[in-house]
């Protein structure tokens, strides 16, 4: 089977990059920090006989070039999405989010509850833990201008120690060889191969400082969205305690999956899961 293409639309944000298989409803991706659309390509394969899957790069991340002086904020980048739906024709979408994708998912569902048909969050944000304290030392050398070249750009040349206990894999994967030569390059290289690039990937750390999600609580316990929570509990990131929070305030949840040995970037390694909740969610 062909891979999914990557293509970009242009928005009063900037040309924003985006992996795109299928046909049908659509279905949207959003990938985690500092990771792309890549995360989701075996999902994508897994799913894309069921819907139109569109992946896109937020702003500041992977293969998106952002319009000048443009914010990179969660709620910015919700408001990115729907220029994008609007520009492909998508009224609604299955939305699957990881990560800071899940802060901005759940700004979608507050904001355009009627262009989310149904919401898969796995580890991310969620309003009492937002941003999570692990975050906070990536948040203070961006501010310095020195999270992207004293992080990331050892694991690029450096792929061994990218996986090791140090690095991203050790950190936020559970299987051995994740990720992979392919995924650090297509990751990590857009974000360091130039001056500007660096800059933007520090600010878009810099904007997750802020709780974006401030007051969402009790909006959430409003949302009429059919939802569905998949968490890998052995992250290191995230509270072990906000799938049973989502599952609280979410009154149409579908419930919690549990993964024990799973780390936050989990999606990439159990793709099969995300597609087995996803069927499910959707049928």
């Amino acid at each position: 089977m062909a891979p999914a293409a990557r293509q970009s639309i242009e928005t009063a944000f900037g040309r924003i990059s985006y992996l795109e298989r299928g046909r049908g409803e659509a279905a949207l991706f959003l990938h985690g920090f500092p990771l792309n659309s890549f995360q989701w390509r075996d999902a994508i394969e897994l799913l894309s006989p069921l819907r139109r899957c569109i992946a896109p790069d937020f702003m500041g991340l992977g293969y998106t070039e952002v319009a000048p002086g443009q914010g990179l904020a969660p709620a910015q980048q919700a408001r990115m999405l729907i220029a994008v739906l609007d520009g492909l024709a998508i009224e609604r979408a299955d939305v699957i989010a990881n990560d800071s994708g899940g802060a901005v998912a759940q700004l979608l569902a507050l904001e355009h509850p009627e262009r989310v048909r149904t919401l898969l969050l796995t580890n991310c944000d969620v309003e009492v833990d937002s941003p999570p304290p692990a975050l906070l030392p990536v948040i203070e050398l961006a501010h310095a201008g020195r999270f992207a070249r004293e992080w990331l750009a050892p694991w690029l040349a450096d792929k061994t120690l990218a996986r090791s206990e140090q690095g991203i894999g050790g950190m936020c994967y559970s299987r051995p060889g994740h990720p992979t030569d392919e995924a650090i390059e297509a990751y990590l290289r857009p974000l360091v191969e130039t001056p500007a690039r660096e800059a933007l990937t520090n600010a878009y750390a810099i904007a997750l400082e802020h709780n974006a999600l401030l007051g969402a609580e009790a909006r959430l316990k409003q949302c009429a969205i059919p939802s569905r929570i998949v968490w890998g509990m052995a992250d290191p990131i995230f509270s072990r305690e906000s799938p049973d929070y989502l599952d609280r305030i979410l009154p149409r949840s579908r419930g919690v999956r549990r993964l024990g040995q799973a780390k936050l970037f989990f999606p990439e390694e159990y793709p099969d899961v995300i597609a087995e909740e996803a069927r499910r969610l959707w049928s």
